[in-house]
């Protein structure tokens, strides 16, 4: 009895510190790098953890959402297209396998639309990695998109969303937040 009530303060510090660590490990659960000609936007929106932009407006983004025994990568690859061409009106022009950095299976689809006659594309990337559903996304008319494709491809593959360090998996994902 006389144990367990001197493990008490131990056993609180102990828990409030556990609480505490998510709160103090900010940043990305990615690493992304800017693509050449492009610069960080600061004060992200909520659901952008990184965006970037170039001079002519073309939009690099990246945002997760939490996607535990919510479905696969092939489930939100039909429920992105869908959604694209219900509530946006875009059409679905490509669709590819592609790979991030760390080598995490995704898809890449590419949709179309006209604007006051003038054609825009949106690529948007999906990973499945972490219990976390990673979306790349890149906007603006065709001319400008077509000007940026290199730096576009150059930020897609320079995306990690998993990360493989030899620690515990507490440690791990508290190191990842802070890439």
């Amino acid at each position: 009895m006389r144990t367990m009530r001197r493990l008490r303060p131990f056993a609180s510090l102990a828990l409030l510190a556990a609480l505490a660590v998510p709160a103090m490990a900010c940043g990305r659960p990615f690493d992304v790098k800017t693509p050449p000609g492009f610069v960080e936007i600061d004060g992200q929106e909520p659901e952008y953890e990184y965006r970037a932009m170039a001079p002519e407006g073309v939009v690099v983004a990246v945002r997760v959402e939490p996607a535990k025994d919510r479905g696969d990568l092939a489930f939100w690859t039909r429920a992105v297209t869908l959604r694209m061409r219900q509530s946006g009106g875009y059409a679905l022009i490509a669709s590819t396998d592609v790979a991030s950095r760390d080598g995490t299976p995704g898809k890449e689809l590419t949709f179309g639309h006209d604007e006051n006659g003038e054609p825009y594309f949106y690529d948007v990337s999906l990973f499945m990695a972490q219990d976390r559903l990673f979306i790349l996304e890149a906007g603006g008319s065709k001319a400008d998109m077509d000007r940026y494709r290199p730096q576009l491809d150059w930020v897609k593959r320079s995306l990690k969303v998993q990360c493989r360090v030899f620690v515990s998996p507490v440690l791990a994902s508290r190191t990842c937040n802070r890439w």
